[in-house]
């Protein structure tokens, strides 16, 4: 008889642990910080790959995580880092697609991941274009991009196999999300519920790991207000916000059914995180990590 193994407890097992990485507090940054099994942040680890802020992240493979674009202190970039199943950032791979900044990232099919959206310089433009990152972690070039173009949003799975981008900023903030399918599509806009923020973080969560939310930003002031995600993609309206007000955070899943937020700006920098349960209720605040405090930066389970 072959022993049975429970749900996320093989080796590489997807969810378990998480990654925030990369950020500015004025200074560009590559270092990363682990996330545990049991949401403990740790201390700085050494950067890996181009300092950059405003990139974004997310699973791929079997407990694999991927770093893509950003603005590095040359410029936008399009450049990706892989994150091993031990949570070993890789040094730069050459970018594919357009070099873009504040745009967002989560995983679908399963196994596979999509960068969406984001912004350019020169002169300023917002996009909604996406780039599909296979079960291996190989970016495809851009996918015309469908729905509102945007920036500073967020992004996470929800059901099974698929995804939500949310939030965001146009000429004003906004709420509108867009489902991504079991096979990357990106459907059109879907009328946003909540309040219209940018700077905005989502992580999946759940016993089954069919479920989101969507927390923080700035809504022309800073705000904690969360909204969660259902099985089936439905944005719930406003959950009083818990915890330190702050935009530019990133978010993930840890424990294979938790979710921590971390980092962010609002006025200065933090380093505090929030845990969010297997119900999605946001705990106050952790004492700050022993890591740098920062904005912009980007998180991932592994």
């Amino acid at each position: 008889m072959f022993p049975i193994i429970p749900a996320n407890s093989a080796t590489g097992a997807s969810g378990q642990k998480g990654i925030f990485g990369f950020g500015t507090d004025g200074s560009k940054y590559a270092e990363t910080n682990l996330v545990s099994n049991t949401g403990v942040v740790s201390s700085d680890v050494a950067g890996v790959g181009t300092p950059r802020q405003g990139l974004a992240a997310c699973e791929y493979g079997t407990g694999l995580g991927i770093f893509g674009f950003g603005q590095s202190d040359g410029g936008m970039q399009s450049m990706s880092n892989l994150v091993s199943n031990t949570g070993v950032v890789s040094s730069d791979v050459a970018g594919v697609g357009t070099a873009r900044n504040a745009n967002a990232a989560c995983g679908y099919g399963g196994d596979k991941g999509i960068f969406g959206y984001g912004y350019t310089t020169g002169p300023g433009t917002n996009h909604s274009m996406t780039n599909l990152v296979s079960n291996v972690g190989v970016i495809a070039s851009d996918v015309t991009g469908v729905g509102t173009a945007r920036r500073a949003l967020a992004a996470c799975e929800y059901g099974t196999g698929l995804g939500i981008f949310g939030f965001g900023y146009t000429s004003g903030n906004v709420s509108m999300t867009n489902l991504v399918s079991n096979v990357g599509v990106v459907a059109s806009d879907t009328a946003g519920v909540g309040t219209a923020r940018e700077g905005i973080a989502a992580c999946t969560y759940g016993t089954d790991n069919t479920t989101g939310i969507f927390g923080y930003g700035h809504t022309g002031s800073l705000s904690s207000l969360t909204n969660l995600v259902s099985n089936v993609g439905v944005i719930a309206s406003n959950v009083t916000g818990v915890g330190t007000t702050r935009y530019g955070l990133a978010a993930t899943q840890y424990g294979g059914d938790k979710g921590i937020f971390g980092f962010g700006s609002n006025g200065g920098y933090y380093s505090v995180t929030n845990l969010v349960s297997n119900t999605g209720v946001v705990a106050s605040d952790q004492a700050a990590t022993t890591g740098t405090a920062r904005r912009a930066c980007a998180a991932c389970s592994f």
